[in-house]
């Protein structure tokens, strides 16, 4: 098959996100066909990594698109009813650049990522399109509005409401991807899309490969993501205020690692004697090694998030709040302990950091359940018998 990829951010280096799922998701289908990569260029220096790009994909067409001109959009947008994530990313040189490629090129499917790039390819519903989500974005929003207050709050509900009348765009794609049942019983009852599948987020097997976790270390607690993503901000906040103290208590001489690229200042305000903020980390492989558990105490966001499966991926138990838990599709105690509460999350890491026989019971099931489920090619060859499927209707 010919496949066009369009991405919203450039897609490389792979470290976390967006950039992560379409990189891993390319590499493998580019083995068995011709991929081209459409993408937007927010940073010049991102063009050190294009012969990177040019491994994977047959061209990659770079539409240009300044952080200026992004929150000019945003600026207009206020009087709008256009969600602000999609109106940052609005470009008159991306909507010529798509209709250019489209009448050069005869593609058999294009994947389109995230609702941002919904805007370029709702109109030409004679090529087949898939939107691969990140999760379901109304219900992201919602859960942003719960776990908020003040301005804050009151911007949430502003960008919910917009992103709730906006989504039903999907429905003019041919197949609508998200990466758990959660997204997707939303979606379809309470946004009334049509044709919604699932495609996982996965884990590299072969980079998050750990033989023999050492089981007998007990004194680090570990999270790993985007420092500057709001939910990671919230979660390692939350963390550290309300469930940490006890945790020190009950385990003298326990240590939080905070491992991610660009804290913002209020991540970097957690540092202290017993709470490391690592910045950026190249290998996280590493770190995961040195973990007693991983936690993930997100109280907001959706979908699947890589570091739960890169830390089941390692081995390493993991205890998780429902986001980062449901988009799993897997039972508590199959690598994850789900913990719904404060009192509930500071339990269920007690017991694991207690009994070194609990956390490698644990740790083990979520391996098992990467390799068979979450594993880069499993999820690839997955999405490209949806492109077959697609490209075969039309």
């Amino acid at each position: 098959m010919k496949l066009l990829f369009a991405a919203n951010r450039f897609p490389y280096p792979p470290y976390r996100g967006d950039k992560l799922k379409i990189y891993n998701l390319a590499k493998r289908i580019g083995r068995q066909h011709e991929i081209h990569l459409l993408t937007f260029l927010e940073d010049e220096s991102d063009l050190q990594y294009l012969p990177e790009l040019e491994k994977i994909f047959k061209t990659v067409h770079l539409v240009r698109l300044p952080k200026v001109k992004s929150y000019s959009n945003v600026l207009k947008a206020i009087a709008g009813s256009t969600p602000f994530q999609v109106a940052y990313f609005e470009s008159a040189a991306m909507h010529g650049k798509v209709a250019e490629l489209l009448q050069q090129h005869q593609f058999d499917a294009i994947h389109v990522q995230h609702l941002r790039m919904a805007q370029y390819f709702a109109a030409y519903p004679n090529v087949p399109r898939i939107l691969d989500l990140p999760d379901a974005y109304s219900l992201y929003w919602k859960r942003r509005i719960e776990a908020t207050s003040g301005i804050k709050k009151i911007f949430n509900r502003i960008e919910y409401n917009r992103v709730r009348r906006y989504e039903p765009v999907l429905n003019r794609f041919d197949l609508t991807l998200v990466c758990s049942r959660e997204d997707q019983s939303w979606l379809i009852n309470e946004q009334h899309i049509g044709n919604v599948q699932i495609l996982p987020n996965g884990v590299d097997t072969a980079t998050f490969y750990n033989e023999a976790h050492d089981y007998a270390q007990d004194k680090i607690v570990l999270f790993t993501g985007n420092m500057d993503y709001a939910p990671n901000v919230d979660a390692v906040q939350y963390f550290a205020k309300d469930i940490f103290p006890t945790l020190q208590e009950r385990h003298p001489g326990l240590h939080f690692i905070i491992a991610g690229q660009r804290p913002v200042d209020a991540v970097k305000a957690l540092e202290s004697e017993h709470i490391s903020v690592t910045g950026f980390v190249k290998d996280l492989k590493e770190v995961y090694k040195t973990a007693a558990i991983v936690t993930a105490p997100l109280r907001f966001g959706a979908g699947t998030q890589n570091k739960v499966l890169e830390a089941m991926a390692m081995a390493v138990p993991v205890v998780s709040m429902n986001v980062g838990f449901k988009g799993l599709n897997i039972d508590s105690g199959e690598g994850v302990i789900l913990a719904t509460g404060t009192t509930a999350f500071i339990e269920a890491c007690d017991q694991l950091l207690k009994d070194r026989s609990y956390r490698e019971k644990v740790g083990t099931a979520g391996k098992s359940v990467i390799d068979t489920q979450f594993d880069w090619d499993v999820v690839s060859k997955k999405l490209e018998d949806y492109f077959t499927q697609i490209s075969r209707k039309n």
